[in-house]
C-alpha cells in the first residue's frame, strides 16, 4: 500500500471527510483491521485564505509546496490536496516535489465520463466557478460546464466562506442552494458537481433529481483506489 499525503486544513471541516472516507475505502476493500497509510498535513487556513482575498495565489502555492515537500519527505507516494480552490496553485506545489499529485478535477471528469454526462452545472469557491483553472480541466474532457449567474455565485461563496467552513450548516441555506441547482438544470444541466470540498456537507444526492458528483468522496477514492495499485 502507497502512503498518501493529505495537504489539508482548507477546512479541517472537510479533511475530516478525507480521512474518514479514505480509511473506511481501505476497510471497505482489504477488509478486517486494514486502514489507510497517510499522513497528513493542516496548514493554517486563516493564512491561504488572507492570500486567497489578497489574490497572493504565488505566495500561496509556494506555501503549499513547502507543505508537500514535507509530505514527500516524511514518505508520502502522492499528494492530495483537499480542496478545489487550490489546485489554482498545482504548478507551485509540482515545482518542488518529485512525486505526483491526484488532480481533483481530473478525478471527477472520470467519474462524469463513466456515466456518459456531457453538461454539467459547477458549484464551488468563486474562485473555482469564474476561473479558468478548474473548468479548462473539465472542458479539455469534452465536458461543457454551466455555472450560476453572478448574485447565486455570491449565494454559494458567502455560504462556503462564511458558514461552511466554519461548520455552520444552516437549512436555509440548503434551500437557497437548491433553487440555485434547479435553475442550473432549467439551464440544461444534467449533472451538479458540488466543485468545494465543504458543500457535501450541505447538499445530498436527495435535494435534487439530477446526479450529484461529491468532488470529495471522489477525489478520496481515488486516492484509495491509487494507493492500492499494484
Amino acid at each position: 500500500m502507497k502512503t498518501i499525503g493529505l495537504i489539508g486544513g482548507m477546512s479541517w471541516e472537510s479533511s475530516v471527510e478525507y480521512y474518514r472516507i479514505i480509511n473506511e475505502e481501505v476497510k471497505s476493500r482489504l477488509g478486517g483491521f486494514h486502514s489507510a497509510k497517510c499522513l497528513l498535513y493542516s496548514v493554517d487556513f486563516a493564512e491561504v485564505e488572507r492570500y486567497q482575498v489578497e489574490g497572493k495565489w504565488e505566495r500561496a502555492g509556494k506555501l503549499l509546496g513547502e507543505v508537500a515537500y514535507s509530505l514527500e519527505k516524511g514518505g508520502a507516494d502522492f499528494i492530495v490536496i483537499c480542496t478545489n480552490t487550490m489546485h489554482k496553485v498545482i504548478e507551485y506545489i509540482e515545482e518542488r516535489i518529485n512525486i505526483p499529485i491526484l488532480h481533483i478535477a481530473d478525478a471527477t471528469a472520470n467519474q462524469i465520463k463513466k456515466s456518459k454526462i456531457r453538461r454539467v452545472g459547477l458549484l464551488g469557491t468563486k474562485y473555482t466557478m469564474e476561473q479558468d483553472f478548474y473548468k479548462s480541466r473539465l472542458e479539455s474532457n469534452e465536458i461543457m460546464v454551466l455555472v450560476p449567474d453572478l448574485p447565486d455565485r455570491e449565494i454559494v461563496n458567502m455560504v462556503i466562506y462564511q458558514e461552511l467552513c466554519l461548520g455552520d450548516i444552516q437549512q436555509s441555506s440548503r434551500g437557497n442552494y437548491k433553487g440555485i441547482i434547479k435553475r442550473l438544470v432549467d439551464a440544461g444541466a444534467e449533472a451538479i458537481i458540488l466543485g468545494c470540498t465543504e458543500i457535501g456537507l450541505l447538499i445530498k444526492q436527495e435535494d435534487t433529481e439530477v446526479p450529484l458528483f461529491d468532488t470529495t468522496v471522489i477525489h478520496a477514492i481515488e486516492a484509495v483506489k491509487m494507493a492500492l495499485e499494484r
